[in-house]
């Protein structure tokens, strides 16, 4: 394959670029990528305020991170997060996540499975020591059952395993102020589906890309043409406007990332895989939500895929991806390892 060749055509319902609608029943969907930043930035629409509940819960965790946080308790929590990373640094974390993966190729015989092999344990291992979590090992299944729950929806059962792995890691993590707890754990709960998505992504569109084409140029493509996270919500708390158009105080907005970041007035040729392009993709958001782990995550993908592209091959077999509205994360790829 030569670069190009590589046209990602957007997933099968991903809405088409256009204006903002209203639909009477769930209210609007923004696509245009100004018009998404245009929300994001805008103080009338916030992010949906999650209750909070008993502590050591996940209705706790939830109403404690910055990420579901009412905006006069935002920036505080975002500040215990961007803390929590500060002392992280982007090269060694890429560096431990590539060593990580070299070492579960060398134990994997010839084929991995790189869904439940790599891109679901090595990202969370490799943050949670990091992050100071007592056992690194541990924190994955237990990171992995919170996010399953993290979005509102999850069925009886999720929550009930959700709760138990909040305590355990609450046992796990570095002793500190309740927010500055749940804020690191939020970090890696953030991590979890967003970096599997990413690696997944990166390692079924570009395995077969010439080896000219930089792995940082790789994932930062994918992030734009198939993004693990395909969109968020925010509610209008005071009547605002958006691109010529009312929107009353109480209507729900989602912006589709998924769409806005193959938007032509922002991406020239949108569909087509091109490495070095300039523009930043709006998939971890943007303004003052956008996700503070994003070079994290980033860094985390480019170690994993950067040995895979170097050590495996793709075993070819159709792509499924996990039932979910706004997530976007690969079931099962299957690698033979060179």
């Amino acid at each position: 394959m030569t670069v190009d060749d590589l046209v990602i055509a957007p997933a099968p319902d991903t809405p088409p670029c256009g204006p903002p609608t209203r639909h009477p029943d769930t209210g609007w969907t923004v696509t245009r990528h100004a018009d998404v930043w245009a929300v994001l930035a805008d103080p009338a629409c916030q992010v949906p305020v999650a209750p909070g509940g008993a502590p050591g819960t996940l209705a706790w965790l939830r109403g404690t991170v910055s990420r579901f946080s009412a905006p006069h308790r935002h920036p505080a929590r975002r500040a215990a997060g961007v803390a929590a990373l500060a002392a992280v640094d982007h090269d060694e974390l890429r560096a431990a996540a590539a060593r990580l993966t070299g070492e579960v190729l060398d134990r994997a015989g010839d084929r991995l499975e790189v869904m439940s092999g790599l891109a679901r344990h090595v990202p969370l291992r490799v943050l949670a020591a990091r992050l100071g979590l007592a056992d690194p090992v541990a924190a994955v299944p237990a990171v992995t059952a919170v996010a399953a729950a993290y979005h509102p929806g999850a069925d009886a059962a999720r929550v009930a395993a959700a709760d138990r792995a909040v305590s355990a890691l609450l046992g796990m993590t570095p002793p500190g102020p309740p927010e500055a707890v749940a804020n690191r754990i939020g970090l890696l709960v953030q991590a979890c589906d967003a970096t599997a998505g990413l690696i997944g992504a990166a390692t079924g569109h570009g395995l077969a890309l010439p080896a000219t084409v930089s792995t940082g140029d790789l994932v930062a493509e994918v992030l734009r043409l198939d993004p693990p996270v395909r969109g968020t919500r925010r509610v209008a708390v005071a009547p605002t406007r958006l691109a010529g158009r009312d929107l009353a105080a109480g209507e729900e907005v989602l912006l589709r990332f998924d769409a806005a970041n193959r938007d032509p007035a922002a991406h020239a040729d949108p569909d087509r895989f091109t490495p070095g392009r300039s523009g930043t993709p709006l998939t971890f958001g943007a303004g003052p939500r956008g996700c503070p782990g994003e070079r994290h995550a980033v860094a985390l993908a480019t170690g994993v895929v950067r040995v895979l592209r170097h050590r495996c091959r793709t075993v070819p077999a159709p792509l499924t991806h996990e039932p979910h509205a706004l997530l976007r994360v690969p079931t099962t790829i299957d690698l033979e390892i060179r």
